[in-house]
């Protein structure tokens, strides 16, 4: 039997989840993290050096911790939502989400027939325990968490049509390429790039949606959460390791190490 995915439970029930990205591609560091507290890890297959393998070794140490999984393939891919999802994840993040139809073709892609076109495999992959689960195509649908990433002016103009789509469990806003499609590159904080955000977070749970985002900044989470995002993550593991080694080496080595500014969005 598939087993029961507390973080779409988490969404529908509107209760807040805390996340952390995952880019730096090891189980190690995966397992450190899903042992500190977060409420969702990401394991991120679109930016940094995660691949199918990567990842899947990533799920094995994340799935029996307190953190529950978000895979993030790398495009609107049919093939990519069925080898991640074969390898163990449950819930998918879909980045360039910027239309209705992007969104339905991943949601049927996580789906088995007659609701969908997942390739059924699932004799002989992870996620049902190698065949062992007799049940799970009967009750994987069920499971099955999409997340699509609106993160273009495009995407922002069918907001409501892609929120409409059955079967589309959460919208997330990709602050960074939000900006670079509005013209602000490389200035995700810019104010029209922080109206729009708020504007979809509004327009997302008007819709009935949770929305996510992904943001350091501390007080412009809790703005985020106050407007009424529910799946926020609030930095990554290669930004914790960047700026805590720059700011360790300044302690003793004098001089102004300047802590690395990394973000993934």
């Amino acid at each position: 039997m598939s087993r029961t995915n507390d973080f779409k439970d988490a969404l529908i029930n509107r209760t807040l989840q805390i996340g952390l990205w995952q880019s730096l591609g090891t189980a190690v560091t995966a397992e450190i993290c899903a042992h500190s507290g977060f409420d969702w890890l990401l394991v991120d297959a679109e930016h940094g050096i995660n691949d199918l393998r990567s990842v899947r070794d990533q799920l094995q140490v994340i799935d029996p911790s307190p953190s529950r999984s978000v895979v993030r393939i790398s495009s609107v891919s049919v093939v990519e939502v069925k080898q991640m999802m074969d390898a163990g994840a449950q819930t998918i993040l879909v980045p360039m989400v910027d239309t209705a139809e992007d969104a339905e073709q991943m949601v049927r892609a996580m789906r088995y027939p007659p609701e969908g076109i997942r390739g059924n495999g699932a004799g002989v992959v992870r996620v049902s325990n190698y065949g062992r689960e007799d049940d799970y195509q009967a009750t994987a649908n069920g499971q099955a968490c999409l997340l699509v990433q609106v993160e273009t002016k495009t995407a922002l103009g069918n907001l409501e049509d892609i929120c409409s789509v059955d079967g589309v469990d959460g919208i997330f806003i990709g602050p960074a390429d939000l900006a670079s499609s509005l013209g602000y590159h490389d200035q995700p904080g810019s104010e029209v790039v922080e109206v729009a955000i708020q504007d979809a977070i509004k327009r997302i749970t008007a819709a009935g949606k949770a929305a996510g985002i992904l943001m350091a900044d501390q007080e412009r989470v809790k703005n985020y959460i106050s407007l009424g995002a529910t799946f926020v993550a609030v930095g990554s593991d290669v930004a914790i390791l960047a700026q805590g080694a720059s700011g360790r080496a300044a302690q003793y080595l004098g001089g102004a190490k300047e802590a690395s500014k990394s973000q993934v969005y």
